[in-house]
Parts: C-alpha cells; sequence; structure tokens
C-alpha cells in the first residue's frame, strides 16, 4: 500500500470537520492531546505558563487553559478512536450529540496565545461590555471587556464549556462590537446552558461513561 494512502486511511477526510470539546481526567490533558495527535487527529490544548512556589523553589510551569479539556477537530468518523483514548472521557455536547465549538472562538483564543500576551483563566462571563479589538497582533478578535484596578482585560469564553481566559491589553484598541448582536447572542447564550445542564446531568446519571 502507498504510503500516502496509508496515511489517508490511518487519519480523516477533511471533509465536514469540526472543533468539538472533550472532557478528560484530571491532569491527563496532555497525555490524551500526545496520544491523539499520534493517531492523526487535529488537536488544539491552550497552555498557559505559571509559576509554582513550593517552600524550597519555584517552577514555572505549562499549565491547560481549560482543566479538564481538550479540543479536537474532526468530522466524527472515527469516534471510537477518540473515545478509548487512554485520558478521555467523553464529547461534551447536548442530548446525547457532541456539540460543535465555533470556529471563532477557537481561533480567538489561538490568536491570543500567539501573541505572547499574558494570558490566564478568568471566571466565566456571561454579560459585559462586548468589544472587538480593532488594531494590533489582536485585530478582529471579540470578547468582553473588563477593568481590574488600573488595568484591562480582554475576555474571550467558550460558551459550551462555560470558561473563560483574560489577556490583557490597551483600552485604546478597541471598540464596541455592533449593538445589534446583543440579543441573539445572549438568546444563543442560555440555550448553550440549558443544553448543557441536561448533558451533565445524563452524563452524571450514567456514572461519567
Amino acid at each position: 500500500m502507498p504510503i500516502e494512502e496509508a496515511r489517508i486511511r490511518i487519519g480523516e477526510t477533511k471533509q465536514d470537520r469540526y472543533w468539538y470539546a472533550l472532557y478528560t481526567r484530571h491532569q491527563h490533558e496532555k497525555t490524551a492531546s500526545d496520544i491523539l495527535t499520534a493517531k492523526g487527529f487535529e488537536v488544539f490544548l491552550p497552555l498557559y505558563p505559571a509559576v509554582h512556589q513550593w517552600k524550597d523553589r519555584a517552577k514555572k510551569l505549562s499549565l491547560p487553559l481549560f482543566p479538564c479539556y481538550v479540543f479536537i477537530h474532526t468530522n466524527l468518523e472515527r469516534q471510537l478512536h477518540i473515545l478509548t483514548t487512554p485520558g478521555v472521557h467523553a464529547f461534551v455536547g447536548t442530548e446525547g450529540r457532541a456539540a460543535r465549538i465555533p470556529g471563532d472562538q477557537i481561533e480567538g483564543i489561538r490568536r491570543t496565545l500567539e501573541s505572547l500576551l499574558h494570558v490566564e483563566p478568568h471566571p466565566f462571563l456571561r454579560t459585559g461590555d462586548w468589544v472587538r479589538v480593532k488594531s494590533g497582533p489582536l485585530e478582529g478578535v471579540e470578547g468582553i471587556l473588563v477593568r481590574k484596578t488600573n488595568r484591562y482585560r480582554l475576555v474571550l469564553s467558550v460558551e459550551m464549556l462555560e470558561k473563560s481566559v483574560a489577556v490583557e491589553l490597551d483600552p485604546e484598541v478597541v471598540e464596541r462590537s455592533r449593538p445589534g448582536n446583543s440579543a441573539t447572542r445572549d438568546g444563543a447564550r442560555a440555550e448553550v446552558r440549558r443544553k448543557q445542564r441536561g448533558y451533565l446531568q445524563g452524563f452524571s446519571a450514567s456514572g461519567g461513561r
């Protein structure tokens, strides 16, 4: 069998691929990501630098921005290969189906990490001043602008996970997003939360399987 043909059979076709979130065992995000990558999947595990201080020393670590979650770009052709990966519990979804993560949310987080700006986890925000970055390395990225002491942060969220991250930036580089988007966005968030609660209840009832 030609090598290229073998690679195609091992991997996935590129048709109709979307981003999904996988729920993993605690502190198994990197293991699951590495194994999925070795299986030929496109995986995104956002990490941020953090310093942990012990009594005698300090150590710089790379920690998951979204603990217990890994993102995967797939068309779900090989769900069994994904779900049998060590450390992977299940797809995050609603009503028994894997839920797609909007590509712009993944792209916003990816660009934030590539910008080399200070990024860290942030409590999930449902409401706030929705803005768009108008210049700089994050141009076009949207999120909620918050102020902490004398610093401003742009908060980016993954709605399905109800988790957020924040990046520090100059408030002069942002502009308010179109007001017309607010009602639609708030309605979508409410629907996501309703469906996610139903999914998590079903996941707990099944014993996490």
